[in-house]
């Protein structure tokens, strides 16, 4: 067995703006399970950013411990990276975050990663609203240790032994709605096609922009009872909303009435038919929001897609006035401004 990835590409292979082809976005071999749903993920988020033609240097990868915190390896070999300790992943974010703010973080974590041991972590990079990705790759176990419940396991779904789980699960989207994500949505490993866009629009969101992507442990917890596995949540996905991603160019806008249908021009020259639903969907509500995921909960339903949305986020660096310098670009003179100035600075805070 080879470990390997092959170097050979076709010739034509399909190019993006900056006349890259995939392989440039692409990590080393996966070495997980034959099935993760995690390894879904990494094909989207190759295509995402290929597709959004981002030059891979200006990505920090991040992530904690676990399957989920592997998976950076399996993608942008030509990214930053880093891979912290247990559950510490939004620290490290936020440190080299303060220090560059030009580039894009994107913090891979997984459900006991960030529910259980980095909760606290998860609950305040929220609060503080970062600017940056943060993907919680959930699949309602801890793989790596066996398969033991995580804290995200549904109540009353059964265990890999069979018993039930006797102890109440945590929404990471409600939760992350509550402390203030201005980005919240939830996708499904093997919906590829919701999945790209929606990961497109985060990139594209300022500030914390929170995705949860179930995503089914073929290993330890597959079975048909799991509320986790790849049967259960195709049978009872419920998508809030299609969305489509269009890349910052010239707008475009129009205007039609609710319950009418308009094509509309895009910058590639292709039509869609915008089709206005009399009753208008809306994602900027943090109530509507949180009622709509305790409907669905109550349905026994999934409900994937983006669920909220604030435009007017101010992210940690609008908020706190921070340098738009990054720091390794500052000279001795901003490092460095003298007595005076540290004279005035003091005066500030009396």
């Amino acid at each position: 067995m080879s470990y390997t990835r092959p170097g050979f590409r076709h010739p034509e292979s399909q190019k993006n703006r900056l006349g890259l082809t995939r392989k440039a976005y692409e990590g080393s071999i996966s070495t997980l399970c034959a099935g993760c749903g995690h390894d879904s993920i990494v094909s989207a988020i190759i295509t995402t950013v290929f597709e959004m033609s981002i030059e891979p240097h200006r990505i920090v990868k991040l992530s904690g411990i676990g399957c989920s915190s592997k998976t950076p390896a399996y993608f942008l070999n030509r990214a930053h990276g880093f891979n912290s300790v247990h559950g510490r992943m939004p620290s490290v974010a936020t440190g080299a975050n303060m220090a560059n703010r030009d580039l894009i973080y994107l913090g891979v974590s997984g459900d006991g990663d960030t529910a259980s041991i980095g909760m606290g972590q998860f609950a305040h990079v929220v609060r503080r609203n970062l600017n940056m990705i943060y993907i919680c790759m959930n699949n309602g176990c801890y793989g790596l240790t066996k398969g033991q419940d995580s804290a995200t396991a549904d109540k009353g779904s059964q265990t890999r032994k069979g018993d039930p789980v006797a102890l109440e699960s945590i929404d990471l989207c409600e939760m992350a709605i509550q402390l203030g994500a201005g980005f919240v949505a939830r996708g499904f490993s093997g919906d590829k096609k919701q999945l790209v866009p929606m990961l497109k629009a985060a990139i594209a969101h300022k500030g914390l922009a929170f995705v949860d992507v179930i995503s089914p442990c073929v290993t330890f917890n597959n079975a048909p009872t799991s509320t986790k596995s790849y049967s259960w949540v195709r049978e009872h996905m419920e998508v809030t909303n299609t969305f489509d991603f269009i890349p910052l160019r010239q707008e475009i806008t129009t205007e039609y009435d609710h319950g009418t249908t308009i094509p509309v021009i895009l910058h590639d020259g292709s039509i869609i038919n915008l089709c206005k639903r009399e009753d208008k969907e809306v994602i900027t509500s943090r109530k509507e929001a949180i009622n709509a995921l305790e409907q669905a909960k109550g349905n026994r339903q999934i409900l994937t897609g983006i669920l909220y949305v604030n435009p007017a986020s101010n992210d940690f660096h609008d908020i706190n006035n921070t340098v738009k310098t990054p720091l390794n670009e500052l000279g001795e003179a901003d490092l460095c401004p003298g007595n005076t100035a540290l004279q005035a600075f003091n005066e500030s805070l009396r």
